[in-house]
């Protein structure tokens, strides 16, 4: 029997670091703990939260560590845009005492939890109803404060390859007249236009304004993610309509990740996608999915999921470190 490995798992956001001791054997994570979260303004760096999620343990700390950062990776030092850490890679081992660790960007971490997560972490949104492939590309979008995308590759014999990738700055193309519209607006901001732009937690500000210009309604006030609390609920006509595009944008967007990876699966991933979990399952998002003209009949065959784990990042960083140097 192979031995299992406890490691600290890590997941470094702008706002939060979470943190947790995982178990990992194989290839896999065999067990991830509760999770302890810092907010990172409250902590001078991750030195420093290592050593409070140290405190809160009664035993003392794996020396390994997989480590999740939302932030461009570098080989000198990382900075985080919304927050005043910074990680030096080159001194991690060091400064909190580590013999072995893996270093990845978060939405990497997320690959490696679509990698690794049980089926039942799994809800179907599109396509066949059917378990993900063994084999193939799966493409990964994770629509949140921006828009990750990823692809994992998986061999058909149980390896798998995360490619973590820039898709979200690939540019927006509208599908529609409304589309136009609300790009023509977009453009008034912002001249060049991401489908991140269109596809994530700030966007349904701008899709709303364009929307209540359109339709000479009034704007509801609030910031993003009051609007999306409107949208979800329902107490705002603006705000549903705009949630409702935003869903058609993330499907056209989905299907377009699809063709370019060659993939024969896709997954939505991301804080904001399970917060739009019963609204992706109305018809937009699945008809957005498939319309790609003479390619409609291969979209319709690709199955499409949302990934539900609560902890995908830390989740990810412990599957990412199991297949680095736990292999099977």
């Amino acid at each position: 029997m192979i031995k299992s490995q406890k490691i600290v798992s890590i997941d470094v956001g702008g706002t939060n670091a979470r943190f947790a001791i995982a178990e990992v054997s194989a290839g896999r994570v065999e067990h991830l703990g509760e999770p302890v979260t810092f907010a990172t303004g409250g902590v001078s760096g991750l030195a420093a939260a290592w050593q409070r999620f140290a405190e809160a343990q009664d035993e003392p700390l794996p020396r390994a560590a997989g480590i999740a950062v939302a932030a461009p990776l570098g080989d000198e030092e990382i900075r985080f845009t919304n927050s005043h850490w910074v990680i030096r890679p080159a001194t991690i081992a060091q400064d909190v005492g580590l013999d072995d660790f893996v270093l990845i960007n978060d939405f990497e971490a997320v690959g490696h939890a679509v990698a690794r997560a049980n089926e039942h972490f799994f809800e179907h949104l599109a396509g066949p109803d059917v378990p993900l492939p063994d084999h193939g590309v799966t493409s990964i979008a994770g629509p949140g404060t921006g828009l990750g995308v990823a692809q994992l590759w998986h061999d058909g014999a149980g390896g798998y390859r995360v490619q973590p990738t820039e898709g979200g700055h690939i540019g927006f193309s509208p599908e529609d007249r409304v589309e136009e519209k609300i790009l023509s607006h977009v453009r008034e901001v912002f001249p060049r236009v991401s489908i991140e732009r269109m596809c994530s937690g700030p966007a349904i500000i701008q899709i709303a304004e364009a929307i209540a210009k359109i339709e000479n309604l009034p704007m509801p006030s609030g910031d993003d993610r009051e609007l999306w609390l409107s949208a979800i609920t329902g107490s705002d006509p603006v705000a549903v309509k705009a949630c409702e595009r935003f869903c058609m944008i993330l499907g056209a967007a989905a299907g377009d990740f699809a063709l370019a990876h060659g993939a024969n699966a896709v997954v939505i991933a991301g804080g904001l996608g399970l917060r739009l979990k019963d609204r992706l399952t109305d018809p937009g998002f699945a008809e957005r999915f498939v319309y790609k003209g003479r390619f409609k009949g291969l979209m319709e065959k690709i199955p499409v999921k949302l990934i539900t784990h609560p902890q995908p990042g830390l989740f990810g960083a412990a599957a990412a470190f199991a297949q680095a140097h736990c292999p099977a």
